[in-house]
């Protein structure tokens, strides 16, 4: 969790100030404002991320593709990889090179088409997600457990319905 001074306080869950206190600002309209308090809370949600995954070495991005390669069980190509990205990063690739030179992440090029290339969580990746999944459990989940399991689901359903 972030304090005033940003750094990560995994004990303590300091509650974010209202949208309107925290940007200082008057909005057009309540959809105004809900696009620019949900653009504003995910970018907190990804500071908090950054510094969970800092003392592992891993950007957020990365733990999205090792989360990825473990839930596929196999061997998958890059465009799966990126299809399933949260954040459709260009760079996909570049980022699992980074994984495969920690050791993470191990990669395979198709016999039939030496253009393809497979990748798959390696055991070392699989057990530092084990390490990463531990330690967010220590720390609770925080601002996810600010919200009732009826409230998620509201805005999840809100969430679906404005992206149509």
């Amino acid at each position: 969790m972030g304090n005033n001074t940003g750094t990560f306080v995994p004990e303590l869950v300091i509650a974010m100030p209202k949208i309107d206190e925290e940007l200082k600002s008057r909005f057009e309209s309540e959809q105004q404002k809900a696009m620019l308090n949900v653009m504003f809370t995910a970018g907190w949600f990804r500071s908090q991320q950054v510094e969970l995954f800092k003392p592992f070495g891993i950007s957020p991005q990365q733990y999205n593709i090792l989360r990825i390669l473990r839930g596929a069980k196999d061997r998958v190509n890059m465009h799966c990889v990126k299809e399933r990205m949260i954040d459709r990063a260009p760079n996909a690739t570049r980022l699992t090179d980074k994984l495969i030179a920690k050791g993470l992440v191990e990669r395979e090029r198709c016999e039939d088409d030496r253009r393809v290339v497979y990748v798959r969580i390696s055991p070392k990746g699989l057990e530092m997600l084990d390490q990463v999944d531990a330690r967010n459990k220590s720390i609770g989940n925080g601002p996810t457990e600010r919200l009732t399991q009826k409230e998620a689901a509201e805005l999840n359903r809100l969430l679906d319905a404005w992206r149509g």
